[in-house]
């Protein structure tokens, strides 16, 4: 149970936090510190502080401007330092993830008698690794890097290396005035200046680093293991989670809070993707044989331990290729015609079943690449070895120089594992299946297959590495149902059945500040070129150029269409998504509106999510169509395949709960703040013809219907 102490805390915090910001107490937010309190604070511990109860999981929508940020962190960090566990608090947004860190939990300290650490996470990839900067300050790495060039797409590439940034970069940490985060630089680094300097946990040495103790990654760790409260983003943590915990704290010491929790099912499904071309592949074996020629070369003794390993290399990488190749020659009946898709140039294989043939050459490529994988690393241990002068064979400048090359050869050794592990497999019939396919990609000599995989729902690996070992944990989004219900969030996420639910309504007036107006269209959007010209001309009449609007279109093409045939004075305040980038086109559409000026934004989905225009930045949002997703994605195809398999109906269990959810986040950019006011058009007569228009409207937030 939870102890009227803590009971205490929270409700003291609470009304702090509240009075210095001069609020009233919000029924909705109340609502939502009761159900997370009640869920964390009731978790029965062992004497080894392990969970004892499933009824672990809080899922908690709450309409914008319930306050969901103060509501979870006044609930869950008392409970978490009462309990001696860790909070991991993981956003969707860079945008979030600031508001968190720079205002909310500073707030919180200064405001309230709450006493907690904080700090921010981030992956390996976003600090400088100091070994890179010193190689790339020294000559010798440039002739590495120009023997390795096209080998390692991720890491070295063979362009010019910028001297004078990594030069700028040495002084400034010399001064202390940089601490080798990224995101800390002031000036502007290009994408490949940045990879060149960082590593990844296969190339990292730990504590075999002579740089281990001024390492800016590891000086960052530091500070996340004497935190009390840990923000991460939702990619961090999957991550975290499929490396057992390398980052941040072990899942049963930790309770976690997803905010902006809708993205998470994807974000995991993204995780367990792979893709692999073939033809590169074999081209990439050819040139990772002929460079670790260059190590044999550099060994002092033919005969030690490393020598015998790359001994074997060149046989193992020639069965490698025979069987891709054997692979090229059972997929090009796929190739010739049967089932690729003309439009797309890709085949799916239905319910994700492959031949036979398939399942034993993956079988056979999955076996040698793992063998591979395993000499490569035994390789790269005796490199360590070497640098704690246990090993034999290799100088320990040689193995310096070789072990983040080798550790690059196997991240991507690592993903075609990954993948011919997915296509060698049976899937489970009491689980979802995965779902497969090839690309044809190129022309002519340039042609390659690619083959990729993927789970078509995250839940039973959620379940799995996250529900299941997790302490406690918050999942929490202003759109986590779908048609009312949390239906959808269940199947693709593995929440616990049991675990505590609850919708807090936002305080907003919808009623009184928000017409939603569905005109009468004459053309379903699938008569693209009528539906198009009504949308031209319903712009052009609705638009008012002295104000904030925005347009959302579902397709690129409609919404350059629509934009070349706009008025003149509609042009003139013209700002659209791809001609710059995001913040700048949101920067550029606030100046005017402070100017007294007009602005009209047309975008695609990215602009229906995550876009905060309130008050008179935005007065009008114009909707295209019904949000439906585009039917070629593999993984969203499986999946329908699948429900419809099992008696189910895809379209009214995907499609239909889809498309409201992305019709409440397209509506949702108008109103932003209690204040704010105007009017939502959808250009869809469907919303109005079809049974499932009633559906998609009355899971919309209350708005005036016109």
């Amino acid at each position: 149970m939870l102890s009227d102490e803590l009971k205490k805390q929270i409700q003291l915090a609470y009304r702090a936090s509240l009075d210095a910001k001069s609020h009233k107490p919000r029924a909705g937010q109340r609502q939502m510190i009761g159900a997370i309190a009640r869920t964390l604070g009731n978790i029965k511990q062992g004497t080894e502080g392990e969970r004892l109860d499933e009824k672990h999981v809080a899922v908690v929508e709450a309409g914008t401007g319930t306050g969901k940020t103060l509501s979870y962190c006044l609930a869950a960090i008392p409970i978490a330092k009462a309990r001696g566990l860790k909070l991991v608090i993981s956003t969707a947004t860079v945008a979030l993830q600031e508001q968190i860190l720079h205002k909310e939990l500073p707030d919180l300290l200064e405001h309230t008698e709450l006493n907690f650490k904080y700090t921010l996470a981030k992956g390996r990839g976003r600090y400088l690794c100091l070994n890179n900067l010193e190689g790339f300050l020294s000559s010798e790495e440039q002739a590495i890097d120009d023997m390795f060039a096209g080998l390692f797409e991720q890491h070295l590439q063979s362009d010019d290396v910028n001297t004078a940034l990594y030069q700028e970069m040495d002084a400034a940490l010399e001064k202390g005035s940089w601490d080798g985060d990224k995101d800390n630089w002031e000036g502007v680094i290009r994408e490949q200046d940045w990879r060149r300097l960082t590593t990844d946990h296969q190339q990292c040495t730990n504590r075999n680093c002579a740089n281990y103790s001024v390492c800016p990654f590891f000086k960052a760790r530091a500070e996340i293991e004497v935190a009390d409260v840990i923000i991460a983003n939702h990619d961090l943590v999957l991550a975290d989670l499929s490396l057992g915990g390398a980052i941040l704290s072990a899942p049963k010491e930790t309770i976690y809070v997803f905010d902006e929790g809708h993205h998470l099912p994807d974000k995991a499904i993204g995780h367990f993707r792979h893709e692999v071309r073939l033809q590169q592949s074999i081209v990439w074996l050819r040139q990772l044989e002929k460079n670790l020629v260059n190590l044999k070369q550099e060994l002092t003794d033919d005969v030690s331990l490393t020598g015998q390993l790359l001994l074997k290399i060149p046989q193992q990488i020639q069965s490698i290729v025979n069987f891709i190749q054997y692979a090229q020659q059972g997929l090009a009946p796929y190739i010739q015609g049967l089932g690729l898709d003309q439009e797309n140039n890709q085949h799916r294989f239905e319910f994700g079943l492959i031949p036979d043939e398939l399942r034993q050459l993956a079988y056979s490529l999955q076996t040698s690449y793992q063998k591979l994988f395993n000499n490569i690393e035994s390789i790269q241990d005796e490199c360590k070895k070497t640098k704690q002068n246990e090993g034999m064979g290799i100088t320990p400048e040689t193995a310096e120089t070789w072990q983040p090359i080798l550790g690059v050869i196997l991240g991507r050794l690592e993903q075609s594992v990954s993948l011919w592990r997915l296509y060698s497999i049976v899937d489970d019939q009491n689980y979802p299946p995965n779902a497969r396919w090839l690309v044809l990609s190129g022309q002519g000599m340039e042609q390659d297959i690619e083959l990729g995989g993927s789970p078509i729902l995250a839940a039973n690996t959620l379940r799995q590495q996250l529900w299941d070992k997790c302490f406690g944990a918050v999942v929490t989004s202003a759109t986590l149902t779908a048609l009312n219900q949390f239906h959808r969030f269940n199947m693709r996420s593995g929440v616990p059945l049991e675990s505590e639910y609850l919708r807090v309504l936002s305080p907003f007036d919808f009623q009184e500040n928000g017409l939603l107006i569905v005109p009468d269209m004459e053309n379903e959007p699938n008569r693209v070129e009528q539906h198009t010209a009504e949308i031209i001309a319903y712009v052009n009449k609705s638009v008012d150029i002295a104000k904030g609007s925005l347009v959302l279109f579902s397709s690129r093409r409609q919404m350059e269409e629509v934009s070349l045939s706009l008025s003149d004075k509609l042009k003139e305040i013209l700002l659209m998504q791809g001609e710059q980038s995001k913040r700048v086109i949101l920067d550029s559409h606030k100046s005017r509106i402070d100017d007294g000026k007009g602005s009209l934004l047309f975008g695609l989905a990215s602009f229906a999510e995550g876009v905060d225009l309130p008050g008179n930045y935005l007065t009008r949002v114009y909707i295209a169509k019904i949000p439906f997703a585009v039917p070629d994605d593999p993984v969203e195809a499986t999946l329908a395949e699948w429900i419809q398999k099992r008696g189910g109906n895809p379209f009214m269990e995907i499609t239909i709960p889809d498309a409201s959810l992305r019709l409440v986040q397209a509506t949702g950019r108008l109103l932003r703040n209690e204040k704010d006011s105007g009017e939502i058009h959808i250009l869809d007569k469907r919303l109005k013809t079809k049974r499932y228009g009633a559906q998609l409207i009355s899971s919309l937030p209350p708005y005036r219907y016109q």
